[in-house]
């Protein structure tokens, strides 16, 4: 999987420090436009799930790493954006 973004240094430090190593490739896009979730007109490209053992240290972790919420959450899933304007959610059992 090759994931466009628009620093992929920046962003591939990102997901190696969210799922603790080099899993994911990332090709940097000059003109890259982020999706706007849940807006349709600007949809999400991709989306993962990290499955995650403590949401809460999960989420300070995915914030401090330059992650933003996007205030979407249920009873065992929250949803962020990465760096680059990428939704992601952190679930759990």
């Amino acid at each position: 999987m090759t994931i466009d973004c628009p620093d992929a240094g920046a962003l591939s430090a990102f997901w190696a420090a969210v799922v603790g190593g080099d899993r994911l490739r990332f090709r940097q896009v000059g003109d890259y436009r982020p999706p706007r979730w849940p807006d349709p007109a600007h949809p999400q490209q991709l989306h993962l799930d990290v499955t995650v053992a403590d949401p809460d240290a999960a989420e300070a972790a995915v914030l401090g790493l330059g992650a933003t919420s996007l205030g979407a959450r249920g009873t065992n899933w929250r949803v962020y954006a990465d760096p680059a304007g990428k939704p992601f959610c952190l679930c759990w059992d």
